[in-house]
């Protein structure tokens, strides 16, 4: 790990920032494999890419994470000299919007009112992805995303390789402004931040503004305390905290003063976590055991995962009666492009959430006033077991409650907050709705998959009974009413029969059954309402509401999966090893059939 860019907001060159420096942010990590990744790109990137041309023998391909797309955290992009260079490969990695991509976004920040170069002029390969919170791989690094508290939509990132993990967490604020101190113990939402940079071996954590000085103007500006970033990494177990995104107007002295202070304090606790700031220049090196890193991305959602902009079509409702916040939270919503309701009282918010299946609630508390936990409560009895939770977000004056019940509220928003923060927060919590559908990925056949299924001529034929037959016998054997014949073709499903469903083909980006023909092996789903590949599936939340799927994959003799045979109910159900058995009867005798001329 070496620090390129190391200050906040603002570069600040000079005599007075000479040690930990004046560029921001920009952080260089290695795999021993020799994987590059490249966190942030400040103003710091610029001196981090002539460094890498001078050794291009060794950076031919690069990776660039980007925490945010604020200036500190993306100006040295255009300084950024392996961009130019058309021997190099770069992917670059950021959180994704709800409208538009990481590299719109980007394009934007060069446009040619601010700045000479666009993005069409990069020489070398770059590739953009956009990122939801979850895990993702690159190369033997394993990855875990997590929204951070900033006015902007902030991811941060762990990073698990070669037996050790690094988090890193720039720009974030404690949700309850309670806990800049840190004196308070950890709780609440703020928990969901230790569990992220928990075991780490080194966190490098924003730590921008004293206590003193969050408490006093900075509330809500989107930055942590050291005191906080102190408390955090001893919650979580971190053995070593790195000081980062240093105040523009805090010079080298400064800094001094403030990791003095808390090694003293540590010291007197006996604690042993160990902190120092963050230095350009700095190198650090992690080893371990590689047998032993942790697994926790491998339980976390993809991290690529398409949108699923379906979701956010549905409306958000709210019901708050201060008009200040609501007026900001309406107004938010509107400009994220999501429809929403604004309901009366707590009876018709109650059934708005049973007739419109929203995207998200939005609920006041202030009690007497709205008891906005206890409607929260009233809404999940209604949702009852078993059932995907509508996202409830409860919006209350000063600092949430220290306790907060499971499985209630999915979050809170602590007011006072202004239209950026209410944006961001509102656009990470339909991100996280959003993510519950999954498409399937594309074989890597598919070429030659497609060619065989457009070869048999057998797409938009009439009906036939031989296969109508087959369907109808399954469905009668398996009890289910619905039972198909599906062939994936290139941008949709067609159904060569389908029992119990009146349509005749779906969008490929809303079939199961593409995922068997990506898999090539049967998969069958025991309940799709708990599985976050289709949770959120318009064949699963609209009609004909699909609860049950098994389906076997239709593979010719040259390899190639041209579909599936597939049965499903609109109730969850299992499916035995001699049910197994059966369908892939049915997928054999279909195949038959195909075989002959139709």
């Amino acid at each position: 790990i070496k620090f390129w860019g190391t200050r906040g907001s603002f570069a600040k060159p000079g005599p007075t920032t000479v040690r930990y420096g004046g560029n921001t942010s920009c952080v260089e990590v290695r795999a021993d494999s020799g994987t590059l990744i490249v966190v942030d790109c400040g103003t710091g990137g610029h001196a981090l890419g002539q460094h890498l041309i001078a050794a291009k023998s060794s950076v031919v391909k690069g990776h660039m994470l980007i925490s945010h797309t604020h200036w500190d955290h993306i100006q040295g992009i255009p300084f950024f000299a392996p961009f130019f260079d058309p021997g190099c490969a770069w992917s670059i990695y950021g959180p994704k919007g709800l409208s538009h991509s990481l590299r719109t976004t980007l394009a934007g920040q060069m446009e040619h009112s601010y700045f000479p170069v666009s993005l069409s002029q990069f020489a070398a390969t770059i590739q953009y992805h956009d990122l939801v919170e979850g895990a993702f791989r690159i190369d033997d690094v394993n990855i875990v995303t997590r929204y951070l508290n900033h006015p902007a939509l902030t991811l941060g990132y762990r990073f698990e390789a070669d037996g050790a993990t690094l988090a890193y967490c720039c720009d974030h604020e404690p949700h309850s402004s309670a806990l800049g101190s840190g004196r308070l113990p950890i709780t609440g939402i703020d928990r969901r931040h230790v569990d992220f940079i928990s075991g780490a071996d080194i966190v490098i954590h924003d730590a921008q503004y004293t206590a003193s000085q969050y408490a006093e103007s900075k509330i809500g500006w989107g930055h942590s305390s050291p005191e906080y970033a102190v408390r955090v990494c001893q919650d979580a177990g971190v053995k070593r905290l790195i000081l980062s995104h240093h105040d523009p107007l805090r010079d080298d002295a400064a800094i001094d003063r403030i990791v003095e202070e808390i090694r003293t304090r540590l010291r007197k606790e006996g604690s042993p976590l160990e902190v120092e700031a963050a230095a350009e220049g700095l190198s650090l090196h992690l080893s371990g055991d590689p047998k032993s890193l942790p697994e926790r991305s491998k339980a976390h959602f993809l991290a690529e995962t398409p949108i699923n902009i379906f979701s956010v079509t549905r409306p958000a409702l709210l019901y708050l009666a201060d008009s200040a916040m609501s007026a900001i939270l309406s107004e938010a919503i509107k400009i994220e492009g999501i429809p929403f309701r604004v309901m009366a009282d707590d009876k018709a918010l109650l059934r708005g959430v049973i007739e419109n299946s929203p995207s998200l609630v939005l609920i006041e508390h202030n009690p007497p006033r709205i008891d906005g936990l206890e409607i929260a409560r009233a809404i999940r009895r209604v949702e009852g077991d078993g059932k995907i939770q509508v996202p409830l977000v409860l919006v209350s004056a000063g600092s949430h409650p220290a306790s907060l019940e499971s499985g209630i509220a999915t979050d809170w928003l602590i007011a006072p907050f202004n239209l950026s923060y209410a944006r961001t927060r509102i656009r990470a919590w339909a991100l996280r709705t959003a993510i519950r559908w999954i498409r399937a990925d594309i074989p890597v056949d598919e070429n030659r998959r497609l060619s065989e299924l457009h070869d048999l001529a057998i797409l938009d034929t009439p009906r036939d009974d031989r296969f109508d037959r087959l369907t109808r016998i399954a469905a009668a054997a398996f009890d289910v009413p619905i039972a198909l014949i599906s062939l994936v073709d290139s941008d949709r499903q067609w159904f060569k029969s389908s029992f119990g469903l009146n349509a005749t083909e779906t969008s490929r980006d809303a079939a199961f059954c593409a995922h068997v023909v990506h898999q090539k092996k049967e998969m069958v789903v025991h309940d799709t309402l708990q599985d976050d590949r289709f949770a959120d599936n318009p064949l699963v939340t609209g009609v004909p509401r699909i609860r049950f799927y098994a389906g076997v994959p239709l593979i010719l003799e040259d390899g190639s999966c041209i579909g599936t045979f597939c049965i499903a109910d609109t109730r969850p159900r299992e499916l035995t090893t001699a049910d197994l058995a059966t369908l892939h009867d049915f997928r054999n005798l279909t195949l038959q059939e195909i075989k002959r001329k139709h």
